[in-house]
């Protein structure tokens, strides 16, 4: 507990300069404590053992002595087998988070600003979304959002594949079908029938073949009819993509497309000062950097290939040339990229690159932000039944259908247009916190019964806990803008266990966007609603005889109403009134 730890450390520091302890040698050793019991903060004595010629269990008595009653208000101090504990007192713990209830913030201090590009979700053109982006887009969308509540400027860019040699193979599949039948079928969202007509042809003609390579020359050199043909491709991409961001309700927009053509004009830039930094190699035609540090499976340098024998460019050239438009065009500091973790050693190549070709300096941190895969039960990738990967749009409408069933069988109450709303707010939620409260680098398994569950770690049980705080507060009647100013007196041990979890809700929430660990943030509000489980099921709110109990309980649960909505909401969750 950070609040706590505040108030402890002064005296901590002025102790152990007396004694002649360096800082760097105890204050890493003194914080939460990992025995709830013993207390909520603690200190190891054994580590001042060598320097104090003194047994732990002595140096922490003396330790308890030397505070002697300068904490009074604040906390009770034992000392336990050489371990001295901070517990927090009731009153210290009503006195804060009484503050707490009047802060509209929540305890979370906004940062100085910094300019951050975040990298997501990049689909590609003309193929479907897929379980595969659920991730980045999600887990990318949560950072976003937790970001711009710190206070930073957030750029969103969404990298789409819209470039390069398939779309002669698209366009020209385009001109096959005539552009009215190939927008019609685009439009019913079948994508990946689409690519694959196209791919199919593209193996097996050799006319289509032909013509599909010459589509690209033409592509590339701006040929206003093929540019034409190949927006509309984007164009009708764009609109299913669209369709899966508002039903996902995250904040990506047209207006973040920053696609792999945008970057056209400033791969020749990337080539000349590579050059011109003395890093450019030329291997059997081809010009290369040697970063240094890699090797391939022989062991021999591995290169990073900038401009194929051919001419062309690659994917590095690209990433490369991305670097320098967000450095020196939006003048960002900060470059996040929430990309799988396969791509590491590639991302990996390309900060480096551009550390050595300067096009980074000190002032910017470049973060490769990588994630694990979604897995079936079977532990392997998830796949359909068909054995094709799942698309993503089919996954979200059964994920609401599922949600429909839930409601109807816990609440037939809810009908209409209301079970529809609430039905995509638990389902879509239930979907999105899955992914985002699992550490971001590690598989998990996608599970229907667990993610739609009332029960456990779920979206449903936090939405759950919050419908049900919004009915206490129907049920009392009173004017809820008024009860921040009452004051909260912590009286039981639930009281106690609840505030302290929503006294460290600001701590948790900055531990989450400084690791870029959404799963932070949400195993804190799980922590919390279950905190207030057992103090709905112990502690009697309304209909209290002491109108001042009930005042105080009250304004805990309204303290705690707020804290799981904007958790939930800088998850990019919805919180629904009742369900």
């Amino acid at each position: 507990m950070r609040l706590l730890l505040d108030e402890i450390l002064p005296i901590f520091s002025q102790i152990m300069s007396d004694w002649g302890i360096r800082k760097d040698e105890w204050r890493y050793q003194i914080g939460r404590s990992t025995v709830k019991d013993h207390g909520d903060i603690s200190f190891p004595c054994h580590t001042l053992s060598r320097h104090l010629k003194k047994s732990p269990e002595q140096i922490s008595i003396e330790l308890v002595e030397r505070f002697g009653n300068k904490l009074t208000q604040v906390a009770e101090i034992s000392n336990l087998s050489g371990f001295v504990n901070f517990k927090a007192t009731k009153n210290w713990i009503s006195e804060k988070i009484s503050l707490l209830s009047n802060d509209d913030r929540l305890g979370i201090v906004k940062n100085k600003s910094r300019r951050i590009v975040v990298d997501y979700s990049a689909p590609n053109v003309a193929k479907e979304m897929h379980v595969g982006h659920l991730r980045s887009t999600v887990i990318g969308d949560a950072i976003v959002r937790m970001l711009d509540y710190m206070g930073h400027k957030v750029i969103r860019e969404n990298h789409i594949g819209d470039w390069g040699t398939p779309f002669g193979m698209l366009i020209e599949h385009l001109l096959d079908l005539g552009e009215e039948r190939a927008v019609s079928e685009l439009n019913v969202g079948d994508l990946d029938a689409f690519y694959k007509q196209a791919r199919s042809k593209f193996n097996s003609d050799s006319d289509f073949t032909e013509r599909s390579r010459k589509r690209v020359v033409l592509l590339q050199s701006g040929d206003p009819d093929t540019i034409r043909l190949w927006t509309l491709l984007v164009d009708e991409s764009m609109k299913y993509f669209n369709e899966i961001y508002e039903i996902l309700g995250v904040l990506l927009t047209d207006e973040d497309i920053m696609g792999e053509s945008r970057y056209q004009e400033l791969l020749p830039t990337v080539v000349q000062r590579l050059s011109e930094n003395g890093l450019l190699e030329n291997s059997d035609g081809a010009d290369v950097i040697f970063p240094g540090g890699w090797t391939n499976r022989e062991g021999e340098p591995l290169p990073m290939i900038i401009r194929k024998n051919d001419g062309g460019y690659n994917y590095s050239t690209t990433d490369l040339a991305c670097i320098i438009d967000r450095v020196e065009r939006l003048d960002c500091q900060t470059l996040l990229y929430v990309v799988g973790t396969p791509q590491k050693q590639h991302f990996e190549m390309i900060f480096q690159v551009a550390s050595q070709a300067n096009f980074i300096d000190e002032k910017n941190t470049t973060t490769h932000v990588n994630f694990g895969s979604v897995l079936g039960k079977d532990g392997k990738i998830l796949k359909s039944r068909e054995g094709n990967a799942v698309k993503l749009l089919d996954l979200l409408n059964e994920a609401i259908s599922r949600a429909t069933n839930v409601i109807i069988e816990k609440n037939p109450e809810i009908t209409g247009d209301e079970r529809e709303k609430v039905a995509k707010i638990i389902g879509i939620g239930a979907v999105k916190y899955a992914d985002l409260s699992t550490d971001r680098t590690k598989d998990y398994v996608f599970d229907w019964e667990k993610m739609l569950s009332f029960e456990g770690n779920t979206a449903p049980y936090l939405q759950y806990a919050y419908a049900r705080i919004c009915s206490i507060f129907e049920k009392w009647g009173g004017d809820i803008s008024s009860i921040n100013n009452h004051q909260i007196v912590c009286k039981t041990s639930e009281e106690e266990n609840l505030c302290k979890r929503l006294l460290e809700f600001a701590e948790k929430f900055e531990e989450s966007i400084n690791s870029y660990s959404p799963h932070t943030l949400c195993t804190h509000i799980f922590s919390i609603a279950s905190a207030f489980a057992t103090f709905y099921e112990n502690c009697k709110i309304i209909n209290v005889n002491d109108e001042l109990t009930t005042l105080s309980r009250i304004a805990i649960c309204e303290v705690t109403a707020r804290e799981i909505e904007l958790g939930l909401k800088l998850l990019g969750i919805q919180s629904p009134s009742r369900m």
